[in-house]
């Protein structure tokens, strides 16, 4: 019996540690050599054995990633050795006389540096013992953090268990990407929750959450950029540092550049000004090290900071200005946001004139008022926002901004709709702000795409009493529309045409155009798949919902609650009766709409027209878009400027190759052998 154990520890270790391998090939090199199905395969043997045989289980294992544990608390941590924070440099000026002063300490004509992007993230600290995972701590003050194992075991881009059994710490950042930053702020907007006001502040809040569940669903990633007591790994240099922490398993910054003079360093930190706003991930400076080991450990530290590594930090991307007025906007959803108006400020590039307030407790927690000089920045996001008011420029007549007693369009109820939402709403299900802005969703382009339907002429409907759900959209005709002013009757046959052409987008579309609330065109497009028309999905149950890879109780709940009301009701059976929703293709399009049937595609690079455009028609002609490759792609569709990553990656499952000219070929062929 003890020989069976031993032999069954044997093979776990061994699962264990070829997962950590396909981790590391898929998210930090993003180049796996294993299909998802066989992924999947291990991890569910892994998974088997260890419920099996419980007493063999560890913290380490790759399982843990996928586990749910709800935390008492952070215990503090006292870190072995001091984590010091970097000097700042905000001009060239300094980082000549850094140089200077760098050179002359160390007695050298010249050094090496490498410069690395400074990510505006958390620094964290990594402790392995034996190869796997014993500790992840915050910096807190230097001296002491936080114990965030548990939820740094949920980052996909931190190994569990090295690629060599080694004793090791390391440093790095732990960010969260614009993407994903979007993405989330995207949902509790939706939710009428806070939102975040920038990627650091998301990633703070989401390393401390207690639930570590909701520490996987946000998706953190991290770059690892120093590696503690180098000497005892034979490492010599900063630039071998960087390599060996990568060969260990952990994401290093690509960017990453040895540095040989002033004319180099200065080359890079004016590219990567300018690349910025490029970047997935926030980035607020550059971190120039001194490359040679032996040299840093001469050069020391001061009380606060090593004389070796200095941050320059970017010219700031916040503006001062100040606040004229406030005024109210209502959305789709009846949610009240408070909207600043500015002193016109140029900002990135562009002209500003207002920002977002985001909510109520927003303006009431950071207490900004009108007449207020404010901080405004973009922070990655379309939208400018109010960051901070600077209270010491006060003189007395600023005013503070209320909770407006009614709707300012229908000057119906105000409120919460529970005690846990955040924002404050119009409680009037017939206000016309909330008609014209659900009438706005369902036109835009990632909906029903219906050209020439602006939020003007929307307004002019919804005001005449013409609209009052988005399916009366379908009963317009010449007449009506001719009426309103500046609508001429050519303007009104085409806006008909647009209207008539919009039946024919794919399901997913339609779903995301109903506007439910929790329902975007990501979960659309998986809910597409399970139901087919808009009947069957307003009659689907919660559990019917749930069975649904991707769709949770909440979202289950709030797309019953929507087909549940007798608006909707009424609006779904219009919407079926037009061939909304329905399956329907258009007569000349019966026999040969779908000839890329169960065909899956991936597109890369710059093509001659929008990626959007040309998915819809991939979509329409019944093939499925994906944004990776893998084994499953049958085609990959490449325009200017491809990535790399997808070229590798479709070379690597012999996926075929095709440009613009190419697919029209292909969908021909197709299209004949359907004929």
């Amino acid at each position: 019996m003890k020989t069976d154990i031993e032999e069954v520890k044997k093979n776990i270790e061994t699962l264990r540690k070829k997962i950590e391998y396909h981790n590391y090939r898929y998210y930090t090199l993003n180049d796996p050599v294993i299909t998802d199905y066989e992924y999947d395969t291990l991890l569910k043997e892994l998974i088997d054995l260890e419920n099996k045989y419980p007493q063999l289980a560890s913290p380490t294992s790759p399982t843990q990633r996928v586990g749910s544990k709800i935390l008492d608390g952070f215990r503090s941590v006292k870190h072995p050795f001091f984590m010091y924070s970097l000097d700042n440099v905000y001009s060239m000026d300094e980082i000549v006389e850094y140089d200077k002063k760098t050179r002359k300490l160390s007695n050298l004509p010249s050094l090496e540096y490498v410069c690395e992007l400074k990510i505006d993230g958390l620094s964290i600290r990594l402790r392995y013992e034996n190869g796997k995972l014993a500790l992840a701590a915050t910096r807190g003050d230097g001296r002491i953090g936080e114990d965030v194992t548990e939820n740094v075991k949920r980052i996909r881009t931190i190994p569990l268990i090295l690629q060599k059994n080694v004793d090791v710490d390391v440093r790095g950042e732990v960010y969260m990407s614009y993407t994903e930053f979007k993405r989330l702020n995207s949902i509790r907007q939706r939710q009428g929750l806070s939102i975040f006001a920038n990627p650091r502040n998301a990633a703070a809040g989401t390393l401390r959450q207690l639930d570590t569940s909701e520490v996987s669903k946000r998706h953190l990633d991290s770059f690892m950029y120093s590696l503690e007591f180098p000497e005892k790994h034979g490492v010599k240099t900063q630039w071998e540092s960087l390599k060996y922490i990568n060969g260990l398993g952990f994401k290093v910054n690509k960017e990453s550049e040895l540095i040989h003079d002033f004319e180099e360093m200065k080359a890079y930190f004016e590219k990567y000004e300018k690349l910025r706003n490029t970047l997935d991930y926030p980035i607020d400076g550059v971190v120039i090290k001194v490359n040679d080991i032996s040299i840093q450990s001469s050069l020391g530290f001061t009380s606060k900071s090593p004389r070796w590594a200095i941050a320059y930090k970017f010219p700031a991307e916040q503006v001062r200005t100040r606040i004229t007025d406030v005024v109210i906007q209502v959305g789709r959803t009846g949610i009240l946001t408070p909207v600043a108006k500015l002193e016109p400020i140029k900002l990135a590039g562009t002209t500003v004139k207002r920002a977002s307030l985001h909510n109520f407790d927003y303006v009431k927690n950071r207490d900004i008022r009108i007449g207020d000089t404010v901080l405004v920045e973009k922070a990655g996001e379309i939208i400018p926002q109010v960051i901070k008011s600077i209270k010491e420029e006060r003189v007395g007549n600023e005013k503070p901004i209320e909770i407006p007693n009614s709707c300012p369009v229908c000057k119906g109820n105000v409120g919460k709709i529970d005690k846990n939402d955040v924002a404050i709403r119009c409680l009037n299900p017939d206000c016309p702000a909330k008609l014209e802005g659900w009438i706005e969703h369902f036109a835009s382009r990632k909906a029903t795409n219906i050209k020439g339907l602006g939020n003007k002429l929307i307004a002019k409907l919804v005001k005449n009493g013409i609209l009052k759900d988005p399916s009366d959209l379908y009963e317009l005709d010449v007449e009506t529309l001719s009426k309103l002013e500046k609508m001429g009757e050519k303007s009104a046959k085409h806006l008909l045409d647009q209207i008539e052409h919009s039946k024919e987008i794919p399901f997913s579309r339609v779903i995301n155009a109903l506007g439910i609330p929790m329902v975007g065109d990501g979960i659309a497009k998986i809910i597409a798949e399970r139901f087919h028309n808009l009947s069957e999905l307003s009659n689907a149950s919660e559990e019917e919902l749930m069975q649904i890879d991707g769709v949770g109780e909440k979202v289950a709940k709030s797309i019953v609650e929507f087909f549940s009301k007798p608006r909707i009701k009424r609006m779904i059976d219009k919407l079926i009766s037009h061939g909304i929703g329905t399956s329907r293709i258009a007569p000349e399009f019966k026999e040969k709409a779908k000839p890329l049937n169960g065909l899956r595609f991936v597109i890369t690079g710059t093509l001659s027209r929008p990626r959007k455009e040309i998915e819809d028609r991939l979509a329409e002609l019944g093939a499925t878009v994906t944004s990776a490759v893998s084994s499953k792609t049958d085609y990959i569709i490449v325009g200017k400027n491809p990535g790399s990553n997808k070229l590798s990656k479709a070379k690597l499952f012999d996926v075929k190759s095709l440009d613009e000219n190419g697919l029209e070929k292909l969908v021909s062929q197709l299209l004949k052998k359907r004929l």
